[in-house]
């Protein structure tokens, strides 16, 4: 796989757009945030002629406004010096400084965020085929050289699931089918063997950015026949693909790897989030989603509180924008938000994991019901469900979809209105029984009931 990164990458950009100055400023963030650009990326995705402007242009490749003017243009006179120790230092200190998952921090290869669900981040697949723009998670799922990794593996997953039997479901992020079929093999065979373990939830960008995976390359069929195994041991298998522009469904070898993973038996679930100058348009997801449902997809999440890159610099997108950005989405498209799924197996409700639903082997079921964008907080997965006309004034309406704490799944509770909040923790609770799920003062035991 012909892989574009560091001066390589700088110098595609610069070679395909004509425009120099975009290779240097990508070499210059690309110090800070690795990128990998695949071939199928660079030569089916991006429109060089709209670049930078470009939706999938800004989706996937470094820019300079991801980093601050001055942190800029200290790795940029550090490279001009050309003092390594100076470099690594610089870079070393902005990482650090990065942290702009609202959720919190991903320290290492195990995670338990509910007390049923597992998150395994296999270290070999952290490494993502095309990381986007927008990656929550970055420098961490790159490899991140200020913290060392905690030390997992198989092994590990396999003796945390001996010790919890409440959990029902393991999620495997970053992703998995970066690593070759052998070692993926290694993690989903427990899998198979733990009764208690229902569910198996694996999260990938290949099929957008690298579908040569699932059709030539050499262990593509041993990878299928692997996640065949999955779904035959009466394991419920969901890959969940973040797929944030149409453009990314077009390629006829997308397609095609779609195709060969709905008939693993697999259910092809899709998310992303509301990126400024990508697809904050409600036309654009609307159109997404009729391109999703007619190849079998299913139109999950819609989420938000995410910003373009990993600085703070400047807001990202605003609740209420997203809001109405998915509203006026969902109105566009028949089916979507009310959970149905047609006759002929194509997904067409709309949630979280947490509601089940989807396609099986083709039968129509019920799927999820739009509940709204949907945030990652320090709870859990909130939904912002619209905008209630309250006795003070107008608040966000916001349900627990998934939290930490079972008694808080299933809260409502109320944000006062602000047209410029962009993420959960710029909320202010609009009563004291609010502070359940917004930032707020300690809780006492008033503030759980209702």
């Amino acid at each position: 796989m012909n892989v574009f990164t560091g001066h390589r990458l700088g110098r595609l950009i610069a070679d395909r757009t004509g425009q120099p100055d975009l290779g240097h400023d990508a070499e210059v963030v690309g110090r800070v945030l690795p990128f990998r650009i695949t071939a199928h990326v660079a030569d089916e995705l991006v429109d060089w002629s709209r670049a930078p402007d470009d939706p999938l242009y800004r989706l996937v490749m470094p820019h300079r406004d991801m980093l601050a003017p001055a942190d800029f243009a200290a790795v940029e006179q550090t490279l001009r010096d050309g003092d390594r120790d100076r470099l690594r230092l610089v870079v070393d200190g902005l990482r650090e400084r990065f942290d702009p998952h609202p959720g919190g921090r991903d320290d290492g290869d195990l995670r338990h965020p509910y007390p049923e669900t597992l998150l395994v981040l296999p270290f070999q697949g952290r490494t993502c085929g095309a990381p986007c723009a927008s990656c929550f998670r970055r420098p961490r799922s790159t490899g991140d050289p200020v913290r060392p990794r905690t030390l997992g593996g198989p092994e590990a997953m396999a003796a945390h699931l001996a010790h919890h039997p409440e959990i029902t479901e393991v999620l495997l992020g970053g992703d998995p089918f970066a690593v070759r079929t052998p070692l993926l093999d290694t993690y989903l065979a427990p899998l198979v063997d733990r009764p208690h373990v229902t569910t198996v939830r694996i999260r990938t960008e290949s099929v957008s950015f690298r579908p040569q995976r699932f059709l030539d390359a050499p262990d593509a069929d041993d990878l299928l026949r692997l996640l065949e195994r999955v779904v035959a041991s009466g394991r419920r298998l969901v890959l969940t693909l973040p797929i944030s522009h149409p453009r990314e469904l077009r390629p006829e070898a997308t397609r095609r790897a779609v195709s060969r993973l709905r008939a693993t038996g697999a259910v092809l679930r899709t998310e992303a989030p509301v990126v400024r100058h990508v697809n904050d348009d409600a036309g654009v997801w609307a159109r997404m989603w009729r391109d999703q449902i007619a190849l079998g997809l299913v139109p999950h999440a819609l989420l938000a509180g995410y910003e373009e890159g990993p600085r703070r610099r400047s807001p990202g997108l605003s609740l209420a924008r997203t809001l109405d950005v998915c509203t006026a989405a969902v109105r566009q498209v028949s089916g979507v938000g009310d959970g149905v799924v047609t006759a002929a197996g194509t997904g067409a409700g709309f949630g979280v994991e947490a509601g089940g639903g989807g396609t099986e082997r083709g039968l129509p079921v019920a799927a999820p019901v739009l509940r709204g964008p949907v945030m990652t907080t320090g709870l859990g997965e909130l939904a912002v469900e619209g905008i209630a006309h309250l006795d003070d004034g107008p608040a966000f309406t916001l349900r627990a979809l998934r939290t930490c704490d079972p008694a808080l799944t299933g809260t409502v509770a109320y944000a006062r209105f602000d047209p410029m909040a962009t993420r959960w923790d710029e909320l202010t609770p609009y009563g004291p029984r609010d502070r359940a799920l917004i930032p707020g003062e300690s809780l006492t035991p008033d503030d759980l009931v209702g």
